[in-house]
């Protein structure tokens, strides 16, 4: 099930940043939830390698991955023994991939929701995905669990995903529609440290090639703790500046000159041009 709630004061913002669990074991407050942020609530939660080939999405699949392999492997020689590590890297440059990028921070999530052109902030509802990784964790076929428990891990490493399986083919016959493991990336640079990145793998039968099953209907029938915010657009710049106060902009989750170039033409937009 997804529950939707539109957001329309920054006030009720303070629940989904503070929600946090109390656990006894440890004596400390901890979250289960992770986010992705979308600025255009007209989007649906789709994988770049479904919005970039469609209904050929699993017989390119393969191909790209293997061409990717071939020229990034001189970067990355690792690269080749692990198809995990391929697709976690891919999808760090912008490879097509079947990998869906979450975060565990409300405020980074909040970051992307509000992080489109300037001249477009402002213009049109923006989207906060909230969902429970340990009901997606309860989900997963028992050796992965197994894995998981074996680890004293709530999310797979890519070695410890490849223990469990070294083959995508393996892996989707394992998932089949009923499941997705949820993976924290290497930290190969401070952009995925800083974003708290972390990534679902969707096997073909939660991302149908021909449309029939979307990953937010898989949700829909399979979670029930899955939370669709929908951020109203009149206070967009509200949060986006609120967000600026906290030191949560581009120089901070894109580390250099590129993410301090885009924070500074949005601090400097100016809003009513003469």
């Amino acid at each position: 099930m997804i529950t939707v709630k539109t957001i329309t004061s920054i006030e009720e913002l303070s629940p989904i940043i503070f929600d946090q669990d109390y656990s006894k074991e440890m004596g400390r407050y901890r979250s289960r939830m992770l986010y992705k942020g979308l600025s255009n609530a007209q989007w649906h939660l789709a994988t770049s390698l479904y919005r970039n080939c469609m209904a050929k999405k699993n017989a390119l699949e393969e191909t790209i991955l293997r061409s990717f392999t071939k020229y990034a492997s001189y970067e990355d020689p690792a690269l080749k023994d692990s198809v995990w590590r391929q697709l976690i890297i891919g999808q760090h440059h912008g490879l097509p991939t079947r990998m869906l990028d979450w975060t565990y921070s409300p405020l980074i999530g909040l970051h992307f929701a509000t992080s489109a052109e300037p001249v477009k902030l402002g213009t049109r509802d923006a989207l906060l995905w909230k969902i429970d990784g340990k009901e997606l964790n309860e989900r997963l076929p028992e050796k992965y669990q197994r894995e998981l428990k074996n680890s004293n891990a709530h999310m797979f490493t890519v070695e410890m995903l490849q223990k469990v399986t070294s083959s995508l083919r393996e892996y989707d016959l394992d998932m089949k529609d009923h499941a997705m493991v949820l993976m924290e990336p290497p930290s190969i640079d401070q952009r995925i440290i800083n974003q708290y990145a972390s990534f679902t793998i969707v096997p073909p039968g939660i991302e149908s090639a021909d449309g029939t099953c979307t990953i937010e209907q898989w949700l829909e029938k399979n979670t029930e703790n899955t939370i669709k915010y929908i951020i109203d657009k009149d206070i967009i710049w509200r949060v986006r500046d609120m967000l600026d106060q906290m030191n949560l902009n581009e120089r901070i989750i894109y580390p250099g000159l590129d993410g301090l170039s885009q924070w500074l033409m949005r601090r400097y937009y100016v809003m009513n041009k003469e």
